[in-house]
């Protein structure tokens, strides 16, 4: 109880901070007189041309994000449209050592209701109490339910390998997966399933939030996985979601027959694999009322590594897939390989002279007195923010996020201290041709 009283008030005692330094900007934008410096002027105008790809690419998305309300409303109407009343669905869910959260995630699918529902649990070498809860849950309360539940126990492989052997077992023509930590909304599968109405369509991204918002950390994931899913509404527009998180994910599974077994040395084996669909002509959606809610990191060494390992596999995968980048093959899409992939790599550059760029703009804003780009920024940002809440399907979960709005600005330079030490150590390992495992960290449950 004292601890989380004492964590409550470092939340408060930083949002206070972050409000008067906000407070602050506001004041001086309203008070100062700018004056000229023509050296810093023309270094603020190289980095906004710097910036100009990226902020391109946010505003094509911004732009492109009310067409996807109407892509939901008016689908396509071609010979291709098919039924999804009847489509089948196998649920993987992969576990090590997750005896905190398994039972939790494995009544959270069965509680979808959903009427054809096989479950395939795959422990991967589990050194935990995992194989004794799934057991007797399957003896004593598999009854309960109307799903098949297989369950398979390995020797520690891997995660891909893990999910490959499940995939042996999966006989349902949606094959979903989810984290052992993870808890599945009760229309999750419905919603995912009802976005497969083309045969084109390979996979479809869920909508994940990060269900653990006790701690400042907490908060700052759940604010950042808010931004990043509502963003991939606009790439769906475009059927080119590239990033397809293993805690809700879904494939047709014929598709994955086609394209082959998961990439078992790759760490971010989920986006390879979207990647791979992709490259193969698929189409690519997100299901934004598709909610599984996830367990975030809650100490900042374990955020540290779960994002190296993102941001490796993510290296990894762009150099397996370097053949698409800027592609004239006629079955990639020109908005992945022209303009996703390329702004994704790209980024990666900016955030690598973040410092330099962020050293600029506030020695411009401070010798001249100029605070009013700092101003637009924030409260563009906060409006963005304020509207993705809105919109959300899950918005009374994110209600605590319009207090935070006002101050994200300085809540993603933190998260940008996360990225860049996540892109020094991983540019790191490329040099040295070091590999990557799979770090794990002590859960605590949803």
């Amino acid at each position: 109880m004292n601890n989380c009283h004492t964590q409550s008030k470092h939340h408060v005692l930083l949002l206070s901070f972050f409000y008067a330094i906000t407070i602050a900007a506001f004041y001086l934008a309203a008070t100062s007189t700018s004056t000229e410096n023509e050296n810093l002027a023309l270094a603020r105008t190289f980095v906004c041309i710097l910036l100009l790809p990226v902020l391109s690419k946010y505003i094509i998305q911004l732009i492109a994000l009310p067409f996807y309300s109407v892509k939901e409303k008016f689908p396509q109407t071609n010979k291709q449209l098919k039924s999804t009343s009847t489509l089948s669905v196998s649920v993987i869910i992969p576990a090590y050592n997750e005896e905190v959260g398994i039972i939790k995630t494995l009544k959270s699918v069965l509680n979808t209701h959903y009427e054809y529902l096989e479950i395939v649990i795959v422990n991967d070498g589990s050194t935990d109490n995992t194989h004794d809860l799934v057991n007797e849950f399957i003896e004593n309360e598999k009854s309960d339910y109307n799903a098949e539940i297989k369950y398979l126990k390995l020797n520690n492989g891997g995660k891909a390998k893990a999910l490959n052997k499940a995939l042996k077992l999966a006989s349902n023509d949606i094959v979903m997966t989810i984290d052992g930590d993870c808890l599945m909304d009760k229309n999750a599968i419905t919603n995912t399933v009802k976005r497969f109405n083309c045969e084109t369509i390979g996979a479809v991204a869920g909508n994940v939030i990060v269900g653990n918002k006790s701690k400042t950390i907490e908060v700052i994931q759940q604010l950042e996985y808010l931004c990043g899913f509502f963003l991939r509404r606009a790439d769906s527009v475009f059927n080119s979601v590239f990033i397809i998180g293993g805690a809700a994910a879904a494939y047709r599974r014929n598709v994955l027959i086609e394209v082959g077994d998961f990439c078992t040395d790759i760490v971010t084996e989920d986006i390879e694999m979207s990647t791979r669909i992709l490259a193969a002509g698929y189409k690519t959606r997100y299901a934004a009322d598709a909610v599984t809610f996830t367990e975030g990191p809650s100490n900042w060494r374990c955020l540290f590594d779960q994002r190296l390992r993102w941001k490796f596999g993510r290296f990894q995968t762009f150099i397996k897939f370097q053949n698409i980048f800027f592609s004239k093959n006629k079955q990639h899409n020109k908005y992945l390989t022209w303009l996703l992939l390329p702004i994704a790599v790209y980024a990666e550059f900016i955030l690598l002279i973040e410092v330099l760029v962020l050293a600029v703009f506030f020695t411009y804003t401070f010798v001249c007195n100029d605070y009013l780009p700092l101003v637009v920024l924030i409260t563009v940002m906060a409006t963005i923010i304020m509207i993705q809440i809105c919109f959300d399907s899950k918005r009374h979960f994110h209600k605590n996020l319009f207090v935070i709005a006002p101050v994200a600005w300085l809540m993603f330079l933190t998260v940008d201290i996360v990225e860049f030490q996540a892109l020094y150590r991983s540019l790191k390992r490329l040099y040295k041709k070091e590999n990557l495992q799979w770090q794990k960290w002590v859960r605590i449950g949803l």
